[in-house]
């Protein structure tokens, strides 16, 4: 993976203040979030996942995402996705401005009828309108399917249903598919036969890969698949969000963790280190707790010594 080549190029995608503050017990206010983006994009990050469209009732932390988007100052060339479950949360997210979505299925039949109560297929239908209007509108779409690797409640998952479901989303006109390991159960050898399953019928760069350090193999499994060929690695500012199966455990991949571990591959992902986790610090200080990030303390104590 010498440097010098489009293809040593590593897109991360932030999902924390989405994925990562949805997960949080505390409702942070507007300016906490509007400044923890704008930090963000400082920082170089390409993406970030500014909010989720969805039932202030089930997800309250993310019941200002329309504010958000309004608020934010958005910098040139920096993505801005946006989560919606259908048409109604697709509307409201046009109205704020947004020009990229994501849908959020599952590779879990189990899991897919607990948390909202139908069918892998019958999800899927559900995604069809919303994708169709955002095709037809010019937005860009980005599908997620979690439980790639392992379910909360069935344990193992057949490769071959995160392949079904990939084909699906793809075929919606996703032009990124984010495969997702929920309870980080995940190692290695499991991520890259993975990715490579569904990459033999996506192509692999229009995958991502989006890993919960639940056991701590995450940065390991992102090296898998980086070696395996993905250029898209989903990640989450001081590691924001924890795992909702296992209490106490680690939830999200910390963004200056992978963006460390992506430097020393000398791989390109236009980030700067030291200002991404000056966003992680800032947002922990919000939430009343230290970063997570390894990476983030290892700086910090350089900057103290």
């Amino acid at each position: 993976m010498a440097a010098g080549t489009s293809a040593d190029r590593v897109t991360l995608v932030e999902v924390g203040p989405r994925d990562g503050l949805q997960n949080e017990k505390e409702i942070l206010p507007l300016a906490t979030k509007v400044a923890l983006i704008e930090r963000l994009a400082e920082a170089g990050l390409p993406v970030i996942e500014a909010g989720a469209f969805v039932s202030p009732k089930w997800v309250p932390q993310m019941a200002d995402s329309g504010a958000v988007l309004r608020a934010i100052h958005r910098k040139p060339g920096v993505r801005y996705p946006v989560l919606v479950p259908n048409l109604q949360g697709y509307a409201a997210a046009r109205a704020a401005g947004v020009d990229e979505i994501a849908v959020f299925g599952a590779a879990s039949e189990t899991f897919t009828r607990k948390n909202i109560n139908c069918s892998i297929a019958e999800s899927l239908e559900r995604f069809r309108p919303v994708c169709a209007q955002a095709r037809a509108d010019g937005v860009a779409i980005r599908g997620y399917i979690s439980c790639v690797l392992g379910c909360p409640y069935e344990g193992a998952v057949p490769l071959s249903k995160v392949v079904e479901v990939a084909e699906a989303l793809s075929a919606m006109g996703a032009a990124e598919i984010s495969l997702g390991d929920t309870i980080g159960v995940g190692t290695a050898g499991a991520a890259r036969a993975m990715l490579q399953a569904v990459a033999a019928s996506v192509p692999m760069a229009q995958l991502a890969v989006h890993f919960h350090d639940t056991w701590g193999q995450a940065l390991a499994n992102i090296l898998a698949c980086l070696e395996a060929g993905v250029r898209v690695v989903d990640s989450s500012v001081a590691g924001l969000g924890g795992c909702p199966y296992a209490k106490g455990a680690a939830g999200n991949v910390a963004s200056e963790d992978v963006a460390y571990l992506l430097q020393g591959l000398g791989l390109e992902t236009g980030i700067d280190l030291e200002r991404l986790a000056a966003a992680g610090r800032f947002i922990s200080d919000a939430l009343g707790r230290p970063p997570v990030s390894k990476a983030a303390r290892a700086l910090a104590a350089r900057q103290a010594a």
